[in-house]
């Protein structure tokens, strides 16, 4: 008996020593001294230029993450927004989403440019990427509350929000307001009009961020409560 716990414990050892290494975890076999992989375009052609490109063909590259691309599409902005959107783990039909919501933000502003003025006209955003972007960024609220109990009564103390948070929640109450919608209205139209009214600093998501400082703003009277 003594001898078969001796070699189940030997076995046991043996997995512990060398299960890591054989389960998918490559990362720390690589070298250190391989490059890490580039995609940005720019950077390629600024390393074609200066001839460094032909040097580094001949040196180990360390695998690139299956999220690494090099199209002119992609944005860390956008996809992080697909994120936002997406339910029930399809993210096929989140992109389609917010690439119909794209063409809708699109028609509306070609439909806006070809009815401006000629000095109208250039201060009309065309792009539908930088409409999302610009609108996160109007939304993205600078402080929150948070409930912190004191002497039996709980108090919505104001505290500094972190900027990943920040966009965290000015992605999520665009999708949230967009979703609130009423009558037959499909999803990308009321989140494109929803962009539409971020990118003028309009609409329920800027109210919503508004509301939130007002509240910040009444209660600085417990901000001390912060350090408690």
């Amino acid at each position: 008996m003594s001898s078969l716990s001796n070699i189940l414990g030997k076995q046991f050892k043996f997995c512990k020593l060398w299960l890591p290494a054989i389960s998918g975890v490559r990362n720390k076999s690589i070298p250190a001294w391989h490059l890490d992989p580039i995609s940005s375009k720019e950077e390629l052609a600024r390393l074609e230029k200066e001839g460094e490109l032909e040097k580094l063909k001949v040196v180990p590259v360390k695998p690139a993450p299956s999220v690494m691309t090099n199209s002119l599409h992609d944005d860390p902005v956008v996809n992080r927004f697909n994120t936002m959107v997406m339910m029930w783990s399809n993210k096929t039909l989140a992109r389609q989403l917010v690439h119909d919501t794209f063409t809708r933000i699109k028609h509306i502003q070609l439909t806006k440019y070809h009815a401006a003025s000629a000095e109208e006209k250039a201060s009309i955003e065309m792009d539908p990427k930088k409409i999302l972007i610009q609108a996160v960024e109007n939304c993205k609220p600078v402080l929150g509350v948070m409930p912190i109990k004191k002497g039996g009564i709980t108090y919505q103390v104001p505290v500094p929000i972190s900027a990943k948070k920040s966009t965290f929640m000015s992605m999520k109450w665009l999708v949230m307001a967009a979703r609130d919608k009423e009558g037959p209205i499909s999803f990308p139209e009321q989140l494109a009009k929803e962009l539409l009214d971020a990118f003028k600093m309009e609409g329920r998501v800027i109210r919503r961020k508004q509301d939130l400082l007002k509240l910040c703003e009444n209660n600085k009277a417990y901000a001390h409560y912060r350090w408690a």
